[in-house]
């Protein structure tokens, strides 16, 4: 009886490096580094309370409890971004990192060499559902260092970041369910990775993940409903009609709160997910951070066949002004995000007046 022989994630980066005869092999290095930091990662999630990681930091603490977000920090999240710097410094494949646990670039330590690239991370995305056991996960990036920072070694600052999402030479993310997951872009399709917790290998098990064009279902914080603009509002409206809507059939609704997670449910089989510009906060452009979770993704589900998107123009075309900048996010099948997008710029006609929001629905101020 013969079984079906698996890559190794180490074999499927070294297929995809004969892609470029002459390729150092560095960005393979940098890549299995970082798959690294998500195992040790996983398995700090998979202790959960009995690996005293899922509390917050104690008033008596010396160590911060609130990033540069203004979000209240775990010590997962603090672990999660050690694990991250510590793996991938030491190589000489870096010549800086940025993370979103980080107010400002880190710098490669003496005596560790630097390299040709940069690495921009979340090291723990959706720590909030940690105490709920909920799936987690870790985002990253690669970018290619600019060359004056190659060539003088020089330390980096955070406009050597500020590139757009198309110029990603990688991104993917981990998942942490029943499962550990590694899914990765190089730029040629998505791949996904299982990982084996007998050989402590990332085994390809989903390679060239499409996203399906069409869907019915989409993923929104409805209780921000009251902060949508016309266009969402629009369409969420026209999903929640059904049938009997201008939509022709029904739709399911879904809301994780853990962006990997939402993420991945839309790779492995289609939906659209929705984290728009609002009024809540009009100093705000979005919710997402670009550089650490919308450019990933977005470059991801675009390898995918999907499309992303800020609800007006492509997110991977968008160019950087701030380290920790914000954006509005809508992500998923191809038509459910074009159709958004003509939304948004179809003038201001639609009147909210669908029966199924009423005064007394709970969709209502």
């Amino acid at each position: 009886m013969t079984t079906r022989r698996r890559f190794t994630l180490t074999q499927y980066l070294i297929e995809q490096r004969r892609r470029f005869p002459g390729a150092s092999g560095d960005f393979n290095s940098l890549v299995l580094e970082v798959a690294l930091a998500c195992k040790a990662i996983a398995r700090s999630v998979a202790l959960g309370e009995l690996g005293n990681v899922l509390s917050h930091f104690g008033e008596d603490e010396v160590s911060t409890a609130v990033n540069i977000q203004g979000e209240e920090q775990k010590r997962l999240d603090v672990i999660s971004n050690a694990y991250f710097t510590e793996m991938t410094e030491w190589s000489g494949n870096l010549a800086g990192m940025a993370s979103e646990e980080m107010d400002h670039p880190y710098q490669i330590p003496a005596p560790h060499p630097r390299g040709n690239y940069l690495l921009v991370f979340d090291p723990l995305d959706g720590s909030s559902n940690l105490d709920v056991n909920v799936t987690v996960g870790s985002i990253f990036s690669i970018l290619r260092a600019p060359q004056d920072v190659i060539d003088s070694g020089r330390d980096v600052v955070e406009s050597d970041f500020f590139q757009p999402g198309a110029q990603q030479m990688a991104a993917g993310y981990a998942l942490y369910g029943p499962s550990t997951m590694l899914v990765l872009t190089v730029g040629n399709g998505v791949a996904g990775f299982t990982l084996d917790p007998n050989l402590g290998q990332f085994m390809l098990t989903h390679p060239n993940i499409q996203v399906p064009p069409d869907t019915q279902e989409f993923a929104i914080n409805a209780s921000n409903s009251r902060f949508w603009e016309p266009p969402v509002k629009r369409y969420v409206d026209e999903c929640l009609a059904g049938k009997t809507g201008p939509r022709g059939k029904d739709f399911n609704m879904r809301w994780i709160a853990s962006m990997v997670a939402e993420a991945h449910r839309i790779l492995m089989r289609g939906g659209v997910f929705m984290y728009p510009r609002d009024t809540k906060d009009p100093s705000k452009p979005g919710r997402l951070r670009l550089l650490y979770e919308a450019n990933p993704v977005g470059f991801i589900i675009e390898q995918a066949g999907g499309r992303a998107s800020t609800g007006r123009e492509p997110v991977l075309g968008v160019q950087p002004t701030a380290l920790h900048q914000r954006i509005g996010l809508v992500f998923g099948s191809k038509n459910e995000v074009e159709r958004i997008e003509r939304y948004h710029r179809e003038p201001v006609a639609y009147k909210d007046d669908n029966p199924l929001f009423s005064e007394r629905s709970l969709f209502r101020d």
